[in-house]
């Protein structure tokens, strides 16, 4: 049993005659008229973005479809070698690796950055005070012994090509915000704190671009999962006419070699009576 009010969606709502989404006809205003990107930010902001927005979030998502064979595309190829009557449970598996290590750190980056900036007194007015901020905030994570999201990759450790090119499609678009003005000054200071120098990676520059789009902080990894879904489906569509999943699985299985047992042995803990440690 309902309340008097129902149950209130501004989405999808169905009649015998049409579907409302979004207060548009879903048939006449929709369907041929709006892309699929913008129709996802339009979803999860319940606004319509500009062109300038939806220039910038499908670059984001064009950023992270699809990075090759990476933790998220062999699970999902195995995955489907194993049950290939199962898409979705391969699809699934794939997104269900989207974590602190792939595609997780665009959500972790949008959201540190907004963090350091709901902190500050003030925001920066020009690249100097941005690099002070930026030192302070990379200071305070190095004494902390905490990793800056969205500083470093694995393979572009000379730069990813993707971060410079979203920085210019913000700019020409006009929606360079704070977040993505802090995270440029990250990777000019940085190197005077860790000793080093490290690439933004783009990862962290899509969070940066999608919280100045003002999108909900808690749904950034959705988008990356959003993007990463078309990515899957291509990495499915190859492997269906050029498998390459069963010679992965069968390079462990070949490969392995029996080694004698390795027993776990927990953390001491403090001797309750004496202040020692057990062991």
């Amino acid at each position: 049993m309902t309340s008097g009010n129902g149950y209130p969606t501004a989405l999808g709502a169905s009649s015998r005659e049409s579907i409302t989404l979004l207060g548009t006809d879903l048939a006449r205003d929709v369907m041929g008229s709006v892309g699929f990107g913008e129709l996802a930010f339009w979803l999860a902001t319940q606004r319509r973005p500009t062109p300038g927005e939806t220039r910038v979030f499908e670059a984001v998502l064009a950023a992270l479809a699809d990075h090759g064979f990476t933790p998220t595309a062999i699970v999902t190829r195995l995955t489907y070698l194993s049950a290939p009557d199962s898409v979705q449970g391969a699809l699934a598996a794939g997104l269900l690796g989207g974590g602190s290590r792939f595609l997780g750190v665009t959500e972790d980056c949008g959201r540190f950055l907004h963090d350091v900036l709901a902190s500050a007194d003030a925001l920066p007015t020009d690249d100097a005070g941005w690099d002070a901020l930026a030192l302070e905030t990379v200071t305070a994570q190095r004494a902390a012994g905490r990793f800056v999201p969205g500083l470093g990759h694995h393979v572009h450790k000379d730069g990813d090509p993707r971060t410079p090119r979203l920085f210019q499609i913000a700019a020409e678009e006009g929606l360079t915000g704070p977040h993505l003005a802090l995270f440029a000054a990250i990777g000019r200071v940085h190197p005077q704190v860790l000793g080093r120098a490290l690439p933004l990676n783009g990862a962290g520059v899509c969070g940066a671009a999608l919280a100045d789009l003002g999108l909900p902080l808690q749904l950034l990894r959705g988008f990356a999962l959003l993007a990463r879904t078309a990515g899957l489906i291509g990495q499915l569509a190859e492997e269906i006419r050029h498998p390459v999943a069963n010679d992965v699985f069968l390079s462990v299985d070949l490969d392995n070699r029996s080694v004698a047992p390795d027993p776990y042995v927990p953390d001491p803990l403090p001797d309750e009576t004496t202040g020692g440690r057990h062991g």
